[in-house]
């Protein structure tokens, strides 16, 4: 009987301990190896084949369970893999957000009907458990990602939506973070929907993510900038991220100190490509 007991206990044991949560990883220990094929799969260009992805969803799910980390694994990790693994969390949390819910159909005013916005409590009071702890995505990005003050982070995040930074192909690794992140700054600034000079009127119009951000962005890049010691802080952290990034006829005109700038519209639609490209 003590024998069926003990036999009883061990299978009972090895039962719980293939519950419980495991980072995900592939011979080589990369954990983010499952995401990249997700990312691979069904992102181009910073666009989604949510369909698809809806309807072969369990990789990106069994992803998602495998982020419930101990603690201390993560404690453990060098400063650029806990970055990488907090923006490849917020990422799969938000293709999860919108294929719950897709096609996205709503009639909240102010938002496209297909918006992630349209999605009830998608980012405000949908809890996620990620490392020991229970989470919104406007948690992970207000607390854990902004903790790092880092503002080219906030420019990884795919919210879901065409004004946001664009979802990259590939999952973000620790090991080549800043090479990452560099690349992000620079197709972010490029994009005339984030960053437009026009030099007929003399204008520089910026998302309006620059100012609901505007605390991250100045801290991140307010120093130097001496040639606009008259604009604003936001004014000067923004052209000097930008600057490295222009072309010499854009850097020039920025350099005469001239322009006026202004905030345009954020781009609310889905990042959806299923059926084509938005228009």
């Amino acid at each position: 009987m003590q024998g069926r007991w003990c036999v009883v206990v061990l299978v009972a044991g090895l039962a719980m301990a293939s519950a419980a949560p495991r980072a995900y990883q592939d011979p080589q220990g990369d954990p983010h190896v499952l995401f990249d094929r997700i990312l691979d799969t069904y992102v181009r260009d910073g666009y989604v084949y949510y369909k698809a992805l809806k309807s072969e969803r369990a990789a990106l799910d069994r992803y998602i369970a495998s982020l419930d980390v101990a603690p201390e694994h993560l404690a453990r990790m060098g400063e650029n893999d806990r970055r990488a693994f907090w923006i490849n969390t917020y990422n799969a949390l938000v293709l999860r957000t919108v294929i719950n819910a897709y096609p996205v159909q709503g009639r909240a005013a102010g938002y496209p009907a297909s918006s992630v916005a349209q999605v009830p409590g998608g980012f405000d009071r949908t809890r996620h458990r990620v490392a020991g702890r229970v989470l919104t995505l406007n948690d992970i990005e207000n607390t854990v990602i902004a903790g790092f003050g880092d503002a080219r982070l906030l420019l990884a995040l795919g919210r879901g939506t065409i004004g946001s930074g664009r979802l990259r192909s590939e999952a973000y690794r620790g090991s080549r973070l800043e090479e990452q992140l560099t690349d992000v700054v620079k197709d972010f600034v490029t994009r005339a929907r984030n960053f437009k000079l026009d030099r007929k009127d003399s204008t520089l119009r910026v998302t309006p993510l620059f100012s609901w951000r505007e605390a991250q962005f100045v801290a991140t890049f307010g120093s130097g900038g001496e040639k606009w010691a008259n604009r604003s802080a936001i004014e000067r952290s923004i052209v000097v991220m930008s600057s490295p990034h222009l072309f010499p006829s854009e850097q020039v005109f920025l350099s005469l100190n001239t322009f006026r700038m202004e905030f345009g519209e954020y781009d609310w639609r889905l990042n959806d490509l299923t059926g084509g490209v938005p228009q």
